[in-house]
């Protein structure tokens, strides 16, 4: 029989080589590779019959409420039936309070268990009655991987939450709690047990200081959904993202505020995060599309004249690479000088936008701080700026046009051709240089 092969896998990235380095290649980590025993080549199956997608039957299952409204909006609707769903996010975020709440509300009609490796019984004990309701919980203190798979196996609660997967450890392997050959093997045996035991299995992983979930990049193509809780544990908000659902979009957006009594959804972003002081240079109001759900967000930017010989572009929330392209063709086409100042943009909440319906209001928030003169009060804006200068329409717009009339915005700044039923007031703009005209009063048109 041949010996197993050694190799060295790093604990941030997954990058596996057959001898050690002290720097990882794929990361440029100093120190994170560690020894990974591979086995043996592995007894010859036999073949296995094919079958036509035809004559292949599928069940549609109805998916498993959570009791939590924004954490179902990102699943697509709910819990499929034997999934396996991967949540990560920094340490205090709040992952562990969201799925107790969750495991609260499903343990009323089902049954639910939660394996903690992090905390003892009576630790969770405490936080569960913080957050109440959550007395019909079942709960298992345990990290040896073989015990929780064989527990699962025997039980088959409809819902279970593994906190977290980096605790989990076996035997057989030689190589510690954590580590890329023990993370993955907890994965891979607990997707098999999700699969065949049709048990919905939630993962919880820790993040690194980059933002991945901990040593596993290869955990994301093992599991079916990935969701990122993100936010800072010093402010009250937090915003849940699907990077990857094979049950729904990817697009989709919770917003959360952390209360004494555990996490509350927040039904209303836009009330929240697209609110503005009248007369302040600096700031818009972007309409941008998460998912199916509009959501106002202010925009904030600060223009001031540089020392350094290549001024600035700091981009908090935006894509640094297109708000360089807004800025030149700021510069080019709108006759906004900005060669000689630094530009910084923040979007209020802390919440990212990807989409390029935001990139005009992120325009006429630089405007406004470049020129000293304040957004026109009750505006908002969206619409897509082409490297020509000219506008383009933003997808449903019927849709944010809407979300600004909830909030009382009494104008809207977007590109020509628009589809504009109803109200509110539209003000129409073929490009750029038009639409900072249209948005912004008379003031000090002083250029930076």
């Amino acid at each position: 029989m041949a010996k197993p092969a050694v190799n060295y896998a790093c604990t941030d990235c997954g990058y596996s080589a057959g001898r050690w380095f002290g720097k990882c290649p794929g990361c440029n980590a100093f120190g994170t590779l560690i020894e990974d025993v591979v086995g043996g080549p592995a007894a010859k199956a036999p073949p296995q019959p094919l079958l036509r997608l035809v004559d292949v039957e599928a069940a549609e299952a109805q998916r498993i409420a959570t009791g939590v409204a924004e954490l179902d909006r990102v699943l697509g609707g709910g819990l499929v039936p034997a999934s396996l769903v991967l949540v990560g996010g920094e340490p205090g975020v709040g992952k562990s309070t969201l799925l107790l709440t969750a495991l609260a509300a499903i343990s009323k009609d089902r049954r639910a268990l939660l394996v903690t490796g992090e905390e003892s019984t009576a630790q969770v004990k405490l936080r569960a009655a913080r957050l109440g309701g959550a007395e019909r919980v079942e709960i298992l203190a345990e990290t040896e991987l073989d015990v929780v798979c064989a527990t699962l196996e025997r039980e088959r609660p409809e819902v279970c939450v593994i906190d977290s997967v980096q605790t989990l450890y076996s035997s057989e392997l030689g190589s510690a709690p954590g580590s890329v050959a023990q993370v993955r093997e907890a994965a891979s045996r607990l997707l098999r047990v999700a699969k065949e035991s049709g048990v919905a299995t939630i993962l919880v992983g820790h993040v690194t200081k980059d933002g991945a979930v901990a040593g596993p990049r290869v955990l994301e193509h093992l599991v079916d959904c990935v969701l990122q809780f993100e936010g800072d544990r010093y402010h009250a908000h937090r915003i849940l993202r699907a990077a990857k659902n094979r049950f729904g979009s990817t697009n989709e957006l919770g917003v959360f505020e952390m209360t004494g009594a555990g996490l509350a959804g927040v039904p209303d972003p836009s009330e929240l995060f697209g609110r503005t002081v009248a007369g302040e240079p600096g700031a818009a109001v972007a309409c941008a599309l998460e998912g199916t759900r509009p959501i106002l967000l202010e925009i904030q930017a600060l223009v001031s004249q540089t020392d350094l010989a290549m001024p600035r572009r700091v981009a908090t929330g935006v894509d640094p690479k297109r708000l360089a392209m807004i800025v030149a063709v700021l510069g080019r086409h709108a006759r906004v000088a900005l060669g000689q100042a630094d530009v910084f943009v923040n979007v209020a909440g802390g919440v990212r936008i990807d989409e390029p319906g935001a990139d005009l209001a992120v325009a006429l928030a630089i405007a406004s701080a470049a020129r000293g003169a304040p957004v026109r009060e009750g505006t908002a804006a969206f619409g897509e700026i082409g490297l020509t200068g000219r506008l383009r329409p933003a997808a449903q717009a019927e849709r944010r046009l809407e979300e600004c009339r909830k909030l009382g915005l009494a104008n809207v700044v977007v590109p020509a051709g628009t589809p504009t039923p109803g109200k509110p007031a539209i003000a129409a703009a073929e490009t750029l240089r038009q639409a900072v005209q249209l948005a912004l009063e008379d003031g000090d048109r002083t250029t930076a």
